[in-house]
């Protein structure tokens, strides 16, 4: 009897595209990623000041810097984050490109503007989420956890910065989730069925990136993952409905 592959065919293949198509686009978003490091970098110092003073700094909370490099290397890190962000969304607009192609839309530039005006709603709606709802209560709870204990709230300037823009960051990919599903399926790369039998995997995968970037305590977790999840959910719902999943046209 034949051993069963670790991973699925389909799956391989999807993958195998993924990677493929990926390596394709490596120069542009090279460049993406370089314009953005540079753009990131000098806008860092405003971003700190910014956060420090936008009332998110829990009472008897002191933010503090350990080393004298701390500060630089931090402003490296939001331009990374911001070159990181450019070259997502390119691959976004791309995707949404690339399914207009296969769908035979008949104005695909049209479809990639529509799809990066889509793309800008939902990045908007993270934001608003992870700023208004997400970081301040999760940053309450944890000053507020260390302080019952009796322990000395002092946070280093890297760590308060990057878990705001860390949470900020998995909310407005995360937000993307309908959209990158609707390209899939229109694209034709996957088709509904497909999708649907790999549905628990997803929702797996989903809570494993909110436990990566919240605090390991089930509501964190919960509170980071299931708008995720949700979001995807609508996606496959107005697929279903709409019925434009009809695979690749032959």
């Amino acid at each position: 009897m034949d051993d069963k592959p670790l991973i699925d065919p389909e799956i391989r293949n999807l993958l195998d595209q993924v990677s493929s198509h990926i390596k394709s686009r490596l120069k542009t978003i090279v460049i993406l990623f370089l314009l953005g490091l540079m753009l990131g970098i000098p806008f860092a110092y405003r971003l700190v000041e910014w956060l420090l003073n936008a009332g998110l700094v829990p009472d008897d909370v002191a933010i503090i810097v350990l080393t004298p490099v701390e500060f630089i290397m931090l402003q490296v890190k939001v331009g990374a984050w911001v070159g990181a962000g450019f070259a997502v969304f390119y691959l976004i607009i791309d995707g949404a490109w690339k399914s207009g192609l296969t769908s035979k839309t008949p104005k695909p530039g049209r479809f990639a503007v529509l799809t990066l005006l889509f793309a800008i709603i939902l990045a908007i709606s993270g934001l608003l989420y992870s700023w208004n709802l997400l970081t301040p209560m999760l940053l309450d709870y944890l000053a507020s956890d260390a302080q019952a204990a009796g322990l000395s709230t002092e946070w280093r300037l890297s760590s308060f910065i990057g878990f705001i823009v860390n949470l900020c960051l998995v909310c407005i990919i995360g937000f993307q989730a309908p959209l990158i599903t609707l390209l899939t399926l229109k694209s034709g790369a996957v088709d509904r069925a497909t999708l649907l039998s790999y549905r628990k995997h997803i929702w797996f995968a989903t809570f494993v990136l909110g436990a990566a970037f919240s605090p390991p305590d089930p509501l964190s977790l919960f509170l980071v993952a299931i708008p995720i999840i949700l979001l995807f959910e609508a996606a496959i719902i107005w697929d279903t409905f709409t019925g434009e999943n009809t695979g690749v046209d032959s």
